[in-house]
């Protein structure tokens, strides 16, 4: 590489301190020389996060007096960050030694590049992909898919290049570009808040990278709960948002008439036959969430 620039490396807890000690020694493999770790508590509500602060006093650590979801937990983190580049990274992921080389590298030699994320595998199948990159957005039903997703690595996906978003479990975004279309919208609270972001950075004219020679493991969804009504309720009601945010004229319309005529009805049978009343409460949340609020919608938080 040209030069070893500065990686502000952000990460959020909540309740996770050992997860995120886990984390944290990973970070200690890492082979880049010019880097720091923020780590935001999100106001944990049960959990003291002493032992991060204990077992790691390198770190610059920000304890929020309130839980601001992920994209404000992380927009705290950019805001004390003075990288030249930043990596926001969940903490319930572990690194390989060598992964940020990669993007950096990557980052240096095109300047239209305004995300990127690396290959994710599953820590829990740690030769099973995660992401490999993503399909575009439909605009109309306001979904996409992980490429690769639960097939075992043989090298399949081993070619680097552009691809429709990165994956909010790890992604790079050099200074610059957040300097320009600001951090992530705080609406979402939890879920579609990268996707969104990954659109306003591709509205101003960048493109998103998929890097698989940098390696990224991840626990997913230990923060939530795999089918836990807080992932639905977020899920559900910021589909909605995301259109909100993204779509005009017919096309909006069409969003809001499908998410009516056919999500609905189909995820109302669906919790119902699975007896499970606590799913079908918050979905139903989510949706009468999009009919009461207005303000603050299409907000962008200016770094």
């Amino acid at each position: 590489m040209k030069e070893y620039p500065k990686v502000s490396i952000i990460t959020v807890n909540y309740n996770q301190a050992q997860v995120t000690c886990e984390f944290l020694q990973s970070l200690k493999k890492v082979t880049y020389p010019n880097y720091e770790v923020i780590v935001v508590d999100n106001a944990s509500p049960t959990e003291d996060p002493a032992p991060i602060v204990n077992n790691y006093p390198e770190i610059i650590f920000i304890k929020s007096e309130k839980n601001l979801g992920f994209a404000g937990g992380n927009n705290l983190g950019v805001r004390k960050s003075t990288g030249e580049y930043l990596l926001f990274i969940n903490n319930d992921t572990e690194v390989e030694p060598d992964f940020l080389e990669p993007m950096i590298e990557k980052f240096q030699n095109d300047e239209n590049i305004g995300m990127m994320s690396p290959k994710i595998r599953f820590h829990h199948t740690p030769d099973t992909i995660q992401y490999a990159g993503y399909t575009p957005m439909n605009p109309f039903t306001m979904r996409q898919h992980l490429i690769g997703f639960r097939k075992v690595d043989n090298g399949q996906f081993d070619d680097p290049g552009f691809t429709y978003s990165i994956h909010g479990a790890a992604m790079m975004v050099p200074r610059k570009v957040i300097e320009e279309v600001g951090m992530m919208t705080e609406v979402f609270f939890l879920y579609y808040e990268e996707h969104d972001w990954c659109a306003r950075v591709k509205k101003a004219g960048y493109k998103v990278y998929y890097q698989p020679k940098s390696l990224v493991f991840h626990k997913e969804s230990i923060s939530t709960g795999k089918d836990s009504p807080l992932k639905i309720y977020y899920i559900s009601r910021n589909r909605i948002v995301y259109a909100r945010r993204n779509s005009k004229g017919w096309i909006l319309l069409f969003n809001l008439i499908y998410l009516t005529l056919i999500t609905v009805p189909k995820n109302t049978l669906k919790y119902l036959l699975a007896i499970r009343f606590d799913l079908l409460r918050s979905f139903y949340k989510a949706m009468f969430w999009n009919i009461y609020h207005y303000k603050g919608i299409h907000d962008n938080p200016a770094l």
